[in-house]
């Protein structure tokens, strides 16, 4: 009889779960990215409001359905929508072959330009991409803009900067941390607005398009979107919410034209897909993985060496030194330990901006180094008071000074007991030296994560970063544990 009743408040439950979602339109989308896209309301942040809201709204209104947001990180939209997350994904999302080839994508909505963004100084200078050779260029990774700095890059050899985020790309180039900014205009005006010293550039450096995404298997629901996008489009619904936003211009009539005048499909609008299998493309990603790889060995190593030589002296004085040094030092690892890694590099990086503009590599370094030697302090603390009493009291008998009983007795021993948790917190840094793409560094997590974005799947990507953490990371452990056993015959 339980058994029954069971089954039967499952089905229940599966049931209002079905009928619920059929009365819903989920769509995703990140409210990081802010207006004109998706924002939270300033005077009611549980909702969200943008031009992709209202475009969402229009959607559901045209299916018979609700709307309901689902938040989720700009560059895990893909994969989102693939997994069924939600129906479909609307957030200043650009079209692509890669996505056509692998999810149902609706008809454009809107067309952009991709234009570059430099110092109202260096107006004259800086007009094409061609100009700043050998110059930095900031972006959004996984971006149209991304694929076209990747091209100057090969062509005029300019230094491509990849960003998380569309503000601090122009807040760092009005402090001259980058030469110029590629992103679509939408954003670049923002930038300028918010950075008075800046200056866009009238000429477009490419033309891209903001589309919905959708799983695969939603092509039926996918072809009634653009239906209900179409027929926004000759009605003027479309034209009065980017009125609204104060995004409309000349190049969209032409677009919609082109959509509902002769009832084409998204494939006229844009260059046809070039469908390469994940092995083909990593072929073509392998150099630039293998040198974020480098750029995460050298980076972890000159850390780890500075969070071992600094963790060690904040040990010292902690065991050694005077009352108030030993006050200052705890409270500086509680710190440390006790604020998220994340926020540190931010503050070391962007903070501190106005008073010195670290390199970002130097700014990752102290950021993994600072951080990881609180960790360390720990660790070669509790280290030294392992040691047994009775051996420093037999060398203070034997008249060693207290830095000889240090250098002789107590730190070659508390060594061999840290060397194991030393080991640890390495691999530890290895996979934590992933969050400095947040300022900039390109390292194998971020490369790989473009990657993935670019050919729109993250097996053969994931794959790759996988295998190269761990011939990484093996090698090291495995050294570890042979020289602890050394230690210990």
């Amino acid at each position: 009889m339980f058994r029954a009743f069971t089954a039967i408040a499952l089905l229940l439950a599966a049931t209002a779960a079905g009928a619920q979602q059929s009365v819903e339109l989920r769509w995703g989308g990140d409210a990081e990215g802010g207006a004109p896209f998706v924002e939270a309301d300033p005077r009611n942040p549980d909702r969200v409001v943008g031009f992709d809201v209202e475009i969402a709204a229009l959607l559901a209104e045209g299916l018979g359905r609700s709307p309901r947001f689902v938040q989720a990180g700009f560059t895990t939209l893909d994969a989102s929508a693939a997994r069924g997350d939600f129906d479909v994904a609307l957030s200043g999302i650009e079209d692509s072959p890669a996505r056509r080839s692998r999810l149902a994508i609706t008809i454009p909505y809107y067309e952009f330009k991709e234009i570059l963004t430099v110092r109202a100084a260096d107006g004259a200078r800086y007009r094409t991409l061609a100009d700043l050779r050998g110059r930095r260029v900031a972006t959004l990774g996984a971006t149209l803009a991304y694929d076209l700095l990747l091209a100057a890059q090969r062509d005029v050899g300019i230094v491509p900067v990849t960003y998380e985020d569309d503000v601090h790309p122009y807040s760092d180039l009005a402090i001259g941390r980058v030469d110029a900014v590629l992103l679509d205009y939408v954003l670049a005006e923002r930038g300028v607005r918010r950075n008075p010293g800046l200056m866009n550039q009238a000429a477009a450096v490419g033309v891209g398009y903001y589309v919905g995404i959708l799983a695969r298997e939603n092509s039926a629901l996918r072809d009634r979107m653009n239906d209900i996008l179409r027929q926004a489009m000759k009605d003027g619904r479309l034209e009065a919410i980017f009125r609204k936003w104060k995004m409309w211009n000349d190049d969209q009539p032409a677009l919609y034209a082109r959509l509902t005048g002769a009832d084409v499909g998204v494939s006229e609008t844009v260059s046809a897909p070039d469908v390469t299998s994940g092995w083909d493309a990593a072929m073509r990603y392998l150099p630039a993985l293998f040198r974020a790889a480098g750029i995460t060995v050298v980076l972890s190593t000159l850390s780890m060496a500075m969070a071992v030589l600094l963790g060690a002296a904040i040990a010292t004085g902690r065991v050694y030194g005077a009352r108030p040094v030993q006050i200052a030092l705890t409270s500086w690892v509680e710190l440390i330990r006790g604020t998220p890694l994340l926020l540190q590099l931010f503050v070391i990086y962007f903070g501190l901006a106005a008073v010195i503009q670290l390199p970002a590599f130097l700014a990752a370094l102290l950021g993994l180094g600072i951080n990881y030697a609180a960790y360390e302090s720990e660790i070669y603390r509790g280290a030294l008071q392992a040691v047994p009493g009775g051996q420093l009291e037999a060398a203070r008998t034997l008249g060693f000074t207290e830095m000889q009983t240090l250098r002789l007795v107590r730190g070659p021993q508390a060594f061999r007991f840290a060397l194991a948790p030393m080991t640890n917190d390495f691999v530890a840094l290895l996979k934590d030296s992933s969050l400095v793409s947040v300022i900039t560094v390109v390292e194998l997590t971020k490369q790989t994560s473009i990657f993935a974005a670019n050919i729109g799947s993250w097996v053969v990507p994931g794959a790759m970063c996988a295998a190269m953490y761990l011939a990484m990371s093996l090698p090291l452990a495995r050294y570890a544990r042979r020289l602890e056993s050394r230690w210990r015959r």
